[in-house]
């Protein structure tokens, strides 16, 4: 059996996560991995979430499952996270997931319950493991364009346009906030518009929530996914908790089903439960639990709110901070939409020669499309930094 398998291609970013620790130069910088570090270079664990767990082991008196659907409490806070008061709760299914991943897998394979091998539009660029995740469902990717590298602006007529193509029951996945791996997100604007599409079309829209928080804040970040969930008749959210909440190595997430017909509404999350029980059966309760336990309480709502807000402003500050460090080393404005952009990532628009380039001569690891993780940046590097990048690509 196993000889007849062929070696499965590494992934890119793992690879270079993992040449960045054989790497034994001091100075060596890691812009790949997309986690948030802080200035000393860690992922902390939230004042908020060390509290909860410590509450969860107090309070906790089984290890029972949870249940298919998962911890519904946390599917209810969860819910009201990200959509608010914009829809009433009978519009709303939510299910336990592991992490973001584990949501857009299962939603990925209902929707292919209910239209086999339907197309779904991506941006292009979008995040790596999208297509590979949705053609394991059994969807059918196509790009729509999105991103100009040339100036970091999105190519929003364009994208209209090759949605105006698609065909009635077509799938756009959309990045609720914080585009990976731009940085380039969508106006309130332009989620109008294109909600005003799939709804005139017949589009599906299916939201990948990673980063609630990271871009402008915590309502603000999902203001198109609230506008989006009041246009349309149906959609899908993929909502995770890793970034946000810091909790990564825990696996929490949120899959969301919204739909005006009730009838059809229960069918749909019949199936989804169907397709976990068919995959992993019951989601892992720990993460969701000290997710709840902090959402629930007021004291740890808002310590976990300061906390976050902290952990954007850095980004927000780092952005800048990198435009104008950019701007003295080439003496140009053409990396100042670094700056215009949000959440944890940005393009620099480099050569996979520039990139290797920079990685054996000066150790700054960054992966091949040029994406870096803002979060990974040091202020007391950032000159040496820009003065590298300008050094390579000019």
């Amino acid at each position: 059996m196993f000889e007849k398998l062929q070696p499965a291609p590494p992934d890119k970013i793992l690879a270079l996560l993992a040449q960045y620790r054989e790497d034994g130069r001091a100075d060596k910088i890691d812009l790949g991995v997309g986690v948030y570090k802080d200035e000393q270079g860690e992922t902390p664990v939230m004042r908020s979430i060390r509290e909860a767990e410590k509450r969860l082991y107090e309070e906790q008196t089984t290890k029972s499952y949870v249940g298919l659907q998962g911890d519904k409490a946390f599917c209810a806070v969860m819910g009201t996270l990200v959509l608010g008061d914009a829809i009433l709760g009978e519009r709303m299914r939510v299910c336990q997931s592991l992490g973001g991943s584990g949501a857009l897998s299962i939603i990925a394979m209902m929707i292919n319950r209910a239209r086999p091998n339907a197309t779904v539009w991506l941006s292009d660029p979008s995040w790596p493991n999208h297509i590979p995740l949705l053609s394991g469902a059994g969807l059918k990717p196509q790009s729509y364009p999105y991103y100009d590298a040339a100036t970091g602006a999105i190519l929003f007529e364009e994208m209209m346009a090759a949605l105006r193509g698609a065909e009635a029951g077509d799938i756009v996945l959309l990045h609720g906030c914080c585009h990976n791996p731009t940085g380039a997100d969508l106006s309130l604007e332009q989620w109008a518009a294109i909600a005003d599409l799939c709804a005139e079309k017949g589009l599906f829209p299916f939201v990948d929530l990673a980063y609630q928080g990271f871009g402008d804040g915590l309502e603000e970040d999902v203001a198109g996914v609230r506008l989006m969930a009041q246009k349309v008749p149906e959609l899908a959210i993929a909502a995770s908790c890793s970034k946000n909440f810091a909790v990564y190595r825990e696996r929490a997430g949120a899959a969301i089903l919204v739909s005006n017909d009730a009838g059809a509404l229960d069918n749909a999350f019949s199936q989804l439960l169907s397709v976990k029980r068919s995959v992993y059966s019951m989601p892992p309760d720990h993460g969701g639990a000290i997710v709840r336990i902090v959402l629930e309480d007021a004291g740890l709502r808002a310590d976990w709110m300061e906390e976050l807000e902290g952990m954007r402003s850095r980004m927000v500050t780092l952005r800048r901070d990198f435009a104008d460090a950019l701007r003295r080393a080439s003496n140009s404005e053409r990396f100042d939409f670094i700056a215009e952009q949000k959440g944890m990532f940005s393009r620099l628009g480099l050569t996979t020669g520039q990139i290797d380039t920079l990685r054996n001569d000066h150790g700054i690891y960054i992966v091949g499309d040029s994406r870096i993780n803002i979060a990974g940046l040091h202020h007391d590097k950032l000159d040496d930094l820009a003065r590298a990048i300008v050094a390579v690509s000019s």
